[in-house]
This record gives C-alpha cells, structure tokens and sequence, in this order.
C-alpha cells in the first residue's frame, strides 16, 4: 500500500449505519406513544355521568278523553238528481235557439222554437171544421125537434124521425171527433216552443238554428242537468250494512264529500237510501247520498270520498294512531312510567280515524305513551322525551 492510499483511509469516515436505524426506531416508538395518549383520554367525571343518565329519544303523549266519531268511507261518483235530454217533439226547422252554453234556467223557462207556421195551419183547419160541424148540427137538431112535432100531430113518421135522430147523433160524434183533433193540433203547436222541465244548467248546444229536426232524432238539442240539490252514488262493504240500517233507525244519518286525498271536505249532506240488493261479484252495496251543493263544490261525474258518520263513541279514550304497534300477540304500546322505563303492554283497539285510534283497553289517560323511535325499545329500556318537531310542510287537514 502506498503512502497516499494510507492518507485516504484515514481521512474517510466510517458510515454510521447502525447508529442511523437506532435513532430511527427511538423516533417511531416516541410518536407511537403520543397518538395512543391522544386517543385514549379517560373520561371526566361529568362526562360519566351524562353518559350513564341518556337514554333513548322518544316522543311521550297522554291519552285523550273525548266523543270519538265513526265514519265509513266508501268510493263515490256524483251524479245529477235530474238530467234531460231536451229534444223536439214534432218535426219542422229549429229556428231560434234561445239559450246559452252552461246558463242556468228555470223551469218553463223558453229554449228553443220549432218552425210554427205548419202546425198553426192545422189547427186553424181543425177550428174551421169545428164551426162547420156545429152549424150542421144546429140545423139537424132544429129538423130533429120540427119532426118530433110532426111526429106527435101524427103527420111524420116514424121512420123520418128516427133518420133524422140518426143523423143528429152522427154531427155530434163528428163535432166531438174534431173537437178532439183541434186538442191535438193546439198540443202539436205548443211543441214547437220547447221549454226546460226543470231547474238547471244547460250543457252544449248539439245542433245550431237553421236545422230539420226530427223526433226520430237520436241526439236532442241540449242536456240540462240539475245540480242543486245533487246527489252521490257510492259504495261500501256489505258487512257495512247493519251498521248503516241501525244509524237509518236512529234519525238523520250526516255524510261528508272529501277530496280525492281526504285533505278537503267539499260538501255535507245527508244519507238518503241503500240500494235494494247486494252485489255478489264486488261483495259490496251502494247507497245514495244528497247534498245541497249551493256553491256548486260537486259536479255530476266527478269522482269523491264519501264518509258517513254512522255513530260517536263517548268519551272515548284516544292516543294518535302511530302509538299502535302491532305484535305476534295482538296489538300494543309502549307505556314510560316516573322513573323513564318503558314497558309494553297490550291493548284493545277501536276505530281509527283522522290519525287518532280509539284504546278499549290497556291505557289511561295518565299514562304516557310512546308515539315515535318505538323501534328502538324493549321492556326495561330507559327513555328520554325528544323535543317536538314542527315543520310548516305539515298538510292541516279540513274536517
């Protein structure tokens, strides 16, 4: 080895390899050590205590005292308590139309008119022929009474007097006869005035002035519908049906008119008749409500809930019908007691209606009941009352 190899080599230090992996494993295990004291931080005094007093948010009622209504509801169609097809009848040109599409009309009130012109000369020839008839008659009856004198002075005879007795009873039957005719011909001009029959509204107009109509026509003028009072057509579940007679029996039996989401009430009325028979496809019977409708809120054809008030259940002990659970038992709630335990306990339902359940049995109106976050009890478990939520979205429903 030379002089200046022996140089380098002293002068070149020696690389710390292992002095490098040391420092390194000191580093990791100090970092280690501070994240595992972060993350586990033993809990303070308070935080104990809130955590061993929490239990699970639920929202508490106490039942209600009140006369609780029971309602039917059945699917309904409105229908109009009187509908005319106004058609002519007697042939001829329809020369005025005399009313305007949805005017309303009384009853005699003028619609339209026929041609008169035909049926007027008609009856000014049966009137003529009438005067004719009776002129002949007068003169059989004036020969009638000179023969019967004739007849007692024993100059006519016998025969002469009963022609002529003949012939008089002949011009009667014949003035009756035309006198009939003329009836006919004054009734066959009045039908070229066609008038309403009714209170109502007219529809359409399905043919213009200037047209021959005929009575074989299978279309009319004009529809005029009744709509006050009016009256709906629903149906209902035939095992309904005692319950409907024994509110009949009572007296008058109210019915509402709702919207087809049951969020409005369009009318009141009154329950009118249930139909004669039973239909066996559908099992189901219909009956006929009746409603005043002065502020036309239902229209013939159109499509209504129906509820019918058949009896009210006094004081009658309620809870809003999300508190009904439903079990492999029968039917339930939870009821939370003074020290915030909830335990179920079984009830016997009523009726339902307008979000709120009739409770036979199983509750008091002191006890306090669960009606929302039931998913998440058990007997035993610890409760704690949620606050109440609003939310302006809410639809109010019109009863």
């Amino acid at each position: 080895m030379t002089a200046p190899q022996k140089l380098e080599q002293i002068e070149r230090p020696k690389s710390p390899v292992g002095l490098k992996l040391a420092l390194l494993c000191v580093v990791v295990a100090i970092c280690g050590f501070a994240i595992a004291n972060s993350l586990f931080v033993e809990p303070s005094l308070g935080e104990e205590a809130s955590s061993a007093s929490a239990g699970v948010p639920v929202s508490l009622v106490n039942p209600e005292l009140e006369d609780f209504p029971v309602y039917l509801d059945g699917l309904g169609t409105v229908q109009a308590l009187y509908t005319v097809s106004i058609k002519t009848r007697v042939d001829g040109e329809l020369q005025k139309v005399l009313f305007t599409e949805g005017q309303d009309v009384k009853k005699g009130d003028l619609l339209a008119v026929i041609d008169p012109r035909p049926y007027q000369a008609a009856l000014d020839q049966v009137v003529a022929k009438i005067q004719q008839d009776q002129a002949d008659l007068a003169n059989g009856q004036y020969l009638l009474a000179k023969d019967q004198k004739l007849a007692k002075q024993g100059i006519a005879p016998d025969e002469t007097l009963e022609m002529q007795q003949s012939q008089v009873n002949q011009l009667q039957a014949q003035l009756a006869q035309d006198q009939a005719a003329k009836e006919a011909a004054e009734i066959s001009l009045s039908y070229t005035n066609i008038t309403s029959p009714i209170d109502g509204r007219t529809g359409i107009r399905l043919i213009d002035a200037g047209n021959q109509v005929h009575t074989t026509d299978g279309t009319g003028i004009v529809t005029v519908t009744q709509t006050e009072p009016i009256s709906v057509i629903s149906t209902l579940r035939e095992d309904d049906l005692d319950k409907l007679r024994d509110a009949l029996r009572k007296g008058t039996v109210e019915v509402a008119a709702m919207s087809g989401d049951l969020s409005t009430k369009l009318a009141d009325g009154t329950l009118l008749l249930i139909d004669n028979e039973i239909d066996q496809d559908t099992g189901t019977l219909r009956v006929k409500s009746t409603f005043s409708n002065a502020d036309r809120s239902l229209w013939p054809g159109q499509f209504v809930n129906l509820r019918i008030l058949v009896s009210t259940i006094p004081k009658a002990i309620t809870v809003p019908s999300s508190a009904l659970q439903r079990g492999t038992d029968g039917y339930f709630v939870y009821v939370v007691d003074g020290n915030n335990v909830a335990s179920m306990r079984k009830v016997t339902p009523g009726p339902i209606n307008g979000g709120r359940a009739v409770i036979n049995s199983g509750v008091d109106v002191n006890d306090q009941v669960v009606t929302q976050g039931q998913y998440r009890l058990q007997d035993g478990t610890t409760v704690s009352q949620a606050a109440p939520s609003h939310s302006s979205n809410v639809p109010v429903k019109k009863d």
